[in-house]
């Protein structure tokens, strides 16, 4: 479904009521009888559990799977794959200023990214809502491609090495971007958790700079860029307004209100009900009172957009999912 994003998030701020896109696609997998595996290595199983959400839940909008090692296959990195978890980096394919010199930015079509952009496509052409696409945001990308630790401690005994592998992902990244919106994407999710660690000046220099060269190359009047950084502890919210980009997604470590009165009031703010502590793990009458009592603490802001505080894991019960929807719905007819 095709839209103007700048009009839709308007009409969303300008609107009453508050709107619900939680990140949840395990529970559609779960839904068409599929595993995980059969989702991230199947455009058409990824679609097909998108649109079972769609049909089901009152969402704004649908969201796609947010796989973060996709991106690092397209480069060669090595992919662990379990039938009901999301695949994991192994190794690190990168481990010094040569290796990052030789590394070759790889054409989209690589890995399985070309079922991603099918999964996109198929869900804009079917699903009557807009549809987010996710990507692995600059700094997460590249601390896979060369390992975590390594390249937190490489930040400051040799920045320029890292900028240059930053600069190679962010380059990949608005490749991938373009893609998607060629796909039909609305917009796409860009996450970037890792992020979450570092102060706000590390953030912005290693993160929010090359996020907003992603902004500034991708984003427009149909296609949006939400950041999520679900590690933010609220440190560097500031350095995630830098970007520019037309939403904020946040984690449950944030102060919700906090991070709405950080954040401009013409964008959305999405957040952020824990998604294993509370959706997967809490029993249904409380999923349903800290969704509504997170309502009630955001009321003032009607650029808050009620959310997950990430993409929800698998085995989530349907009933807490019933409570978490049905507060919403009750909300607004009090509205």
């Amino acid at each position: 479904m095709k839209t103007n994003s700048v009009d839709w998030i308007n009409n969303i701020i300008n609107q009453k009521e508050v709107v619900n896109f939680p990140l949840m696609t395990n529970s559609g997998i779960e839904l068409i009888g599929k595993k995980v595996i059969d989702a991230v290595t199947n455009g058409e199983v990824h679609y097909e559990a998108v649109k079972i959400l769609a049909e089901k839940y009152p969402s704004i909008a649908s969201s796609v799977i947010m796989d973060l090692t996709v991106e690092s296959e397209s480069f060669g990195a090595e992919i662990s794959f379990t039938d009901n978890d999301m695949p994991n980096v192994i190794g690190r394919l990168v481990k010094d200023e040569a290796s990052i010199d030789a590394l070759q930015i790889p054409d989209i079509n690589t890995g399985r990214m070309p079922e991603y952009i099918k999964a996109n496509k198929l869900i804009s052409e079917n699903v009557n809502k807009p549809i987010f696409a996710g990507c692995t945001g600059p700094f997460s990308f590249a601390g896979r491609l060369y390992g975590i630790t390594e390249f937190m401690m490489g930040m400051y005994i040799n920045p320029d090495e890292v900028k240059k592998l930053l600069d190679k992902c962010t380059d990949f990244i608005i490749k991938y971007c373009n893609a998607l919106k060629a796909a039909g994407s609305n917009g796409v999710v860009v996450a970037e958790p890792v992020a979450g660690l570092l102060s706000n000046d590390a953030c912005k220099e290693f993160s929010s700079v090359y996020v907003k060269r992603i902004v500034e190359e991708v984003q427009d009047d149909s296609f949006a860029v939400f950041l999520h950084n679900c590690g933010n502890k609220g440190q560097c919210t500031e350095a995630m307004v830098y970007t520019g980009a037309m939403g904020y997604h946040f984690g449950n470590e944030i102060d919700m209100v906090q991070a709405l009165k950080d954040c401009p009031s013409d964008v959305l703010v999405m957040g952020n009900i824990d998604p294993v502590g509370i959706l997967k793990l809490d029993i249904p009458d409380e999923v349903y009172n800290e969704t509504m009592d997170l309502l009630n603490r955001t009321s003032e802001y009607p650029n808050f957009v009620m959310s997950s505080g990430c993409d929800t894991p698998p085995r989530i019960p349907f009933e807490n999912i019933d409570k978490y929807f049905q507060a919403v719905i009750d909300y607004n007819k009090k509205l």
